[in-house]
Parts: structure tokens; sequence; C-alpha cells
């Protein structure tokens, strides 16, 4: 293991100031797995979380000298990178729809058929698919939560909503997900004294 692989993200961040250029592309391969993991789990599409996770980084590159160590590196790293994903969310939604047009008096070719397997939909359709069909503020939740394994507090600090707010959508998504799944999503405890289940 070299001096730069094991260094702390902050005295990366000290030397990468101090005119290291080294120690950037240190912090770029210590991360660039997770950035690009969290990319396609939000986004559902490996290209493009390839060009989102690019872009996390070149953000990172500009902004790190303002980066003031109020939370972990990490955090912000997770901040800045759903902030991208947002934006390309964002992108996606505004983005027309292109169709080919057949040439003027060509018949156009029949494409594959589609097979409609809606009946197996249930049993058939993949934890990825399921998560990319849920509303996007659950999946984020529970991408962060299931799949990164971050703590609540960390998940509030990265959305910059309530502890409570990231519990109940990491709930919802769940059960969304469950839904999504074909399966039946387990129903919520109920606490002597209360009215709701808890998440």
């Amino acid at each position: 293991m070299t001096e730069l692989e094991s260094d702390r993200d902050e005295e990366l961040i000290r030397r990468f100031r101090a005119g290291d250029a080294s120690a950037f592309t240190a912090l770029v391969e210590r991360h660039q797995r997770r950035v690009y993991a969290l990319c396609v789990r939000v986004l559902g599409d490996p290209d493009s979380a390839s060009d989102v996770a690019q872009d996390t980084f070149l953000t990172v590159l500009r902004k790190l000298d303002g980066f003031r160590g109020e939370a972990a590196f990490t955090t912000w790293l997770h901040r800045v990178t759903m902030n991208a994903c947002y934006d390309e969310l964002r992108r996606a939604r505004r983005r027309p729809m292109l169709h080919v047009a057949p040439d003027e008096g060509a018949e156009p070719e029949p494409g594959q058929p589609i097979e409609d397997h809606a009946d197996e939909v249930g049993s058939t359709i993949d934890a990825a698919a399921a998560l990319a069909s849920i509303a996007e503020e659950f999946r984020i939740a529970v991408v962060l939560a299931d799949v990164q394994d971050l703590p609540y507090e960390r998940i509030a600090a990265i959305l910059d909503v309530p502890v409570g707010t990231v519990k109940s959508r990491v709930h919802r998504g769940r059960v969304a997900l469950a839904r999504a799944m074909g399966l039946t999503p387990r129903e919520p405890v109920m606490r002597p004294g209360t009215s709701e289940g808890t998440p």
C-alpha cells in the first residue's frame, strides 16, 4: 500500500490543496466504485451512471477548495453525487422521446415481437427494475440505506432533510419495492398507545 492509499480523505484533501495533484487521483480511485454504484442504482442506466459519476468528480475537483470539513468527506461526496443524479433525472424528464420516421413511401419494417408476460411480472421482475419503478424520493432513500448501507443520520445530512423524513421515505420505499417485486409487504408493527405503525 502506498502512502497516498493509506492517507485519510482529509489528508488527501490537504495535500491536494497544497498542490499535489496525485492526492486528488487517489481520492477518485478510492471512491469511484461507490459513486458509480450509487449512480447506477438511482438512475437505473449504466451509461448515464458513468457520465454522472464523471460529472460528480469534476464538480468535486471544482469545489474541493470550498469543502470546509463540517461533515465527513464521504457525506459531502454523497451529496454532490445525489445532486448530479437529480440533475440527470431532470434532464431525462425534459428529453424528448425520439422516433425514427420511415422513408416516405416505404413500408415500416416490423420490429421484434413483444411477448406479453404481464401475468409473470410478479415472479420474474428483478430488483433493479423494481427499484427503478418506484418514486424517485423513495428510491433514493432505499438506495442510500439498503444498498450504500448508510445510517439514517448520514442520509439526512446528504439529502438535507430531517431523520424522521428519511425513516419515512425508507419505509415507504421498501413497501413500494416489495409491491413492485410482487411481494406482500410486511405490515408495520403497532406500538402500544400509538395509532400508526412504525417504519
